[in-house]
């Protein structure tokens, strides 16, 4: 059974990490489309094109398969261990994993619009959007690795810490982006 296990957590874990990386590329396409929107014809015309081609490709063949084969494998480990539906951590990452949903379903959502050339969205929103992800990352790594041992003081100072960090570094890109474009 350990075996059998095993070969599950780590197709699960695969999965996880792809899903992870089509929410942490999307964003930075939606950033790209965004700015194309802004370029004179044909510039514009072309830039657009690729851009969404390039997103409907990431989105339908990666992000969107791994996040359902990482949930179909997720709920084969908790059939195969229902014990830790009992245990408190597993309560919260599963409220971390429905963020996480909540997060990707919102992408699919602004990915329709930019699809239909409805631009919603400034870059710079998109840009502290795309920190979304990687908050999550951080407090689901953490329970599942800590489980019981997790201190939440610690763990709610350093999401905020990581979040402010985050937006301490979008400011410093864009600093540096007004000083040198081609950055």
């Amino acid at each position: 059974m350990t075996d059998y296990y095993n070969y599950i957590k780590a197709l699960h874990l695969i999965f996880v990490v792809t899903w992870f990386a089509g929410l942490f590329y999307i964003p930075r396409l939606f950033i790209y489309h965004i700015e194309a929107d802004q370029k004179p014809s044909p510039e514009r015309e072309i830039l657009t094109h690729q851009l969404k081609l390039m997103t409907k490709r990431l989105w339908f063949i990666i992000t969107w398969p791994s996040a359902v084969l990482a949930t179909l494998f997720a709920v084969w480990l908790l059939f195969l261990y229902p014990v830790w539906l009992q245990q408190p951590w597993m309560h919260i990452k599963l409220a971390f994993v429905l963020l996480l949903i909540a997060y990707h379903l919102k992408n699919h959502q602004i990915f329709k619009q930019l699809q239909r050339d409805e631009v919603k969205y400034t870059s710079k929103f998109m840009r502290i959007w795309n920190e979304g992800a990687t908050l999550i990352l951080f407090a689901v790594v953490f329970l599942v690795i800590l489980k019981g041992a997790f201190n939440w003081i610690f763990g709610v100072v350093g999401i905020i810490v990581l979040g402010v960090l985050l937006m301490l570094g979008i400011r410093l890109y864009k600093w540096i982006r007004e000083k040198k474009p081609e950055a």
